[in-house]
């Protein structure tokens, strides 16, 4: 059984790497144990990891889910180098979403439950932890 995950990405400057994740993630790593490798646990049993090295071509997106995924869209535009991304929906899917990319070329996102009441049940999840 599967009860636990960790999701790498890789930055060539790992100080400049952290400092860009601390302004993402809105904190400090929870973890760092040797140098050029810091970890965030991002919801209980999901660990985000950065080390110190070569970034992946083409890996992700990997995407967090937000409460509103404009106002987090226009926090990232103003503390972080990125582009203003697109923000999506389709008919047929309950989230909006979009992608952007961090300094090194990994590919992160946003999504965003549509239904305010799944929205509310979703995070009755965390107010229990």
């Amino acid at each position: 059984m599967i009860h636990e995950m960790t999701i790498q990405v890789r930055v060539d400057d790992f100080g400049k790497g952290q400092a860009w994740y601390q302004v993402l993630l809105k904190r400090e790593p929870d973890f760092i144990p040797h140098e050029g490798f810091a970890e965030w646990e991002v919801i209980p049993g999901c660990w985000l990891q950065i080390a110190e090295g070569t970034p992946a071509d083409g890996s992700g997106p990997m995407r967090f889910a937000v409460m509103d995924i404009e106002a987090e869209r226009d926090r990232l535009i103003e503390a972080l180098p990125i582009e203003r991304f697109d923000i999506y929906q389709r008919e047929e899917v309950p989230v909006k979403w979009g992608t952007f990319a961090d300094p090194w070329g990994n590919r992160i996102g946003f999504f965003e439950y549509l239904d305010e009441a799944e929205k509310a049940e979703k995070m009755k999840r965390f107010s229990r932890e």
